[in-house]
């Protein structure tokens, strides 16, 4: 069993070229999650990587609306982020025990922030026109801890109805449609 840490490792080594690539004229582009333009979508991912930072040092989360982060080197800072996570979730004991408001398994947290930075890169890659090859073992740990987290993330309205995807469809698409994403989804033509 892979550490969260490396996992976490080789899931914002497949982000961050999806950040980077983002093209400023299209940050008013949709995404995926309808709720989301790419600026926005952008925002929220800096926050839920903060969030899960903090959260892997046993440290309170700051929920409410995420600040603008599409701001100065964003996308630089996007990456030193992305590390200071891993760093956070490598630290000794960050999968022991709970964590968190809601007293999850620290490992269930962990793998929250997994899906977050896979799931979304996803998004921000279809939206912005970018190519998104998530990490194979990334994949493998996701497809039975989203099937696990499904029902309550569907109750907390964090995950849609799952979308109806072929058999054959790949470990990835699946796990896109567990939280309620068409694997298929394109942009809008202008």
């Amino acid at each position: 069993m892979k550490k969260i840490s490396e996992l976490l490792d080789a899931a914002a080594g497949s982000a961050l070229p999806v950040v980077r690539g983002i093209d400023d004229s299209r940050l008013d582009d949709p995404t995926p999650c309808a709720e989301y333009a790419v600026r926005a979508l952008v925002s929220h991912l800096a926050q839920v990587v903060a969030n899960f930072t903090a959260l892997a040092a046993r440290r309170d989360a700051e929920h409410g609306e995420a600040p603008d982060a599409v701001t100065g080197d964003w996308r630089e800072r996007f990456g030193e982020e992305t590390a200071a996570l891993v760093e956070a979730w490598a630290a000794p004991g960050a999968e022991e025990g709970t964590t968190g408001a809601m007293g999850f398994p620290a490992r269930t947290v962990g793998h929250m922030v997994l899906g977050d930075l896979t799931v979304h890169a996803w998004d921000l890659a279809r939206a912005t026109g970018q190519e998104f090859v998530p990490d194979a073992d990334v994949v493998d740990e996701l497809g039975p801890a989203m099937e696990a987290m499904a029902p309550k993330a569907r109750e907390a309205k964090v995950f849609g109805e799952p979308f109806p995807v072929p058999d054959g469809a790949s470990p990835f698409a699946r796990v896109l449609a567990l939280t309620g994403r068409d694997p298929g989804w394109q942009p809008p033509r202008a």
